[in-house]
């Protein structure tokens, strides 16, 4: 039989959609007892959201967690896209429950990369592990999300990163061209504006891509 008082609401919030699912300790967050999707911009805030969703499917939950598409500061965020404002304490209090936490997305991200099986993982370039050593997470999509996982002797810990906006380095003739033609219409010239949905293909007009070659390496 399983215990309302330890189920665990499991959200992932995005400017589109957002998906909630209800865990308990005895099935596993790879078995939840139930998951929906529900478009995020109907409703006007985070809590009617939940709230409507938990009237729906009669459960009691105890605890929640929701990773944010965005920054989360001193338990406060806000959505990319979407007029949301996010505060754990005004939470915890508006959905009646004992503990709600705010995480970025890419963290939650990461702190699912140790839980991973073989069957999970697809191999792109052979090599030799390192014993509880660094792992990173990349997320190219509407931007460049990372975040990185470090081993603090009992175990992974992971940690929000804005590396998307570092400088994009270029390493050949084809990807400086790039630099110099993003660098005239951007100006700072990051890996997100290369690797995201703001990315290349969707920067240059097809009328000005002619002017990168033809042939780029790999």
């Amino acid at each position: 039989m399983i215990k309302t008082s330890t189920l665990l609401l499991a959200g992932d919030l995005g400017g589109t959609k957002t998906n909630l699912a209800i865990v308990s300790p005895d099935r596993g967050p790879r078995d939840p007892l139930v998951e929906i999707t529900l478009p995020s911009a109907d409703y006007p805030d985070l809590a009617s959201l939940v709230l409507e969703f938990l009237g729906q499917v009669k459960m009691s939950v105890r605890h929640a967690c929701f990773g944010v598409a965005g920054p989360v500061i001193d338990g406060r965020a806000t959505i990319t896209n979407l007029p949301w404002q996010m505060d754990e304490a005004q939470l915890t209090q508006t959905l009646g429950i004992s503990s709600v936490v705010l995480l970025n997305d890419l963290v939650a991200s990461a702190y699912a990369v140790p839980n991973l099986t073989a069957a999970d993982r697809q191999t792109l370039h052979p090599g030799m592990p390192t014993p509880k050593g660094a792992l990173a997470v990349i997320a190219p999509g509407t931007g460049l999300g990372e975040a990185f996982l470090l081993h603090d002797g009992k175990r992974y810990r992971a940690y929000p990163s804005e590396g998307g906006h570092a400088d994009f380095a270029p390493s050949n003739e084809f990807e400086g061209t790039m630099l110099r033609y993003l660098q005239a219409e951007f100006g700072h010239v990051s890996w997100e504006r290369v690797c995201s949905g703001k990315g290349i293909l969707t920067s240059i007009p097809i009328s000005k891509r002619a002017i990168l070659p033809k042939n780029p390496p790999g």
